[in-house]
């Protein structure tokens, strides 16, 4: 006899829709915010529909210089830049050292795998100081290469690669020893394939981590053309009331958070088949 469980879900359904309407209330607020003018906002009394200003509000945030020393769209550009470069270092780092923790036999191997696993226990924050200060020696500050280079070495890419090449048969190996394929070839024939899924969900994750940097940024930078959108945005709210203009602020908000949500529904199949995928 099957249940009749019409009514049995419905409790669960109103918890997610309710759930789901904490999280996106605040972001309708700040959408709604963008399209009013400043003095509609100030005094309290915000509508929940549409205003009439949202072109001229996302057209100022985007172009103009404004509260944050530099146009928004300047500053999603170094945020693009930063979290790209940051993402495909960790990717391409993590999978050379893991392909030679694997596939090469040298001394002090098991060492070397100690010491990368060894720095999950050093973050950025613990380490803040020697990292700028060489960055500073090598005259880093206010560059790309600055906001990407000191970040783009991951010990947790690194470990979930090598489980992943532990995975992969042996026999993968000897059929490519027998068709004369060298370790360069193995690698970008068979491994790199193999770890499409994989590569897609780290890519994501590193996307974000490196789009929602506060304190490197913060550090590496002192002009206002190389500053990421959210040090931007926290500028912004930074100062008094009197001056803060919301529906930019809003507007900028918004911004700020198309690129990791188009990244996200872009490779949501991979992401997720990269992270629950037990068979290659």
């Amino acid at each position: 006899m099957v249940e009749n469980r019409r009514f049995g879900n419905l409790i669960p359904h109103l918890v997610l829709c309710l759930g789901v309407g904490i999280v996106v209330f605040p972001v309708y607020l700040a959408l709604i915010g963008s399209t009013h003018d400043a003095a509609t906002i100030a005094n309290g009394q915000m509508p929940l529909w549409p205003g009439g200003h949202g072109l001229e509000t996302y057209r100022r945030a985007l172009t103009e210089s404004g509260m944050a020393g530099a146009p928004v769209g300047l500053m999603l550009l170094n945020s693009t830049i930063m979290a790209l470069a940051i993402a495909l270092g960790k990717i391409f780092i993590s999978l050379l050292s893991a392909y030679a923790l694997i596939y090469f036999r040298f001394p002090f191997r098991q060492t070397a795998f100690w010491a990368i696993f060894v720095t999950l226990m050093l973050p950025v924050e613990v380490r803040i100081y020697p990292t700028y200060k060489v960055a500073a020696d090598l005259q880093l500050l206010d560059t790309y290469a600055g906001l990407a280079l000191p970040l783009i070495a991951s010990a947790t890419a690194t470990l979930l690669f090598r489980q992943f090449f532990l995975t992969v048969p042996n026999e993968l190996v000897e059929a490519s020893r027998i068709d004369g394929a060298g370790p360069v070839r193995f690698f970008l024939d068979t491994l790199l394939p193999l770890s499409r899924t994989t590569m897609a969900a780290l890519f994501v994750i590193q996307f974000l981590y490196g789009w929602n940097q506060y304190l490197w940024p913060l550090l590496v930078t002192t002009r206002d053309d190389m500053q990421t959108v959210v040090i931007g945005l926290r500028k912004m709210t930074s100062i008094t009331d009197q001056l803060t203009e919301w529906q930019i602020v809003m507007a900028t908000a918004v911004l700020a958070m198309l690129p990791p949500v188009v990244v996200v529904f872009a490779m949501q199949k991979l992401f997720v088949r990269g992270l629950v995928e037990t068979e290659k």
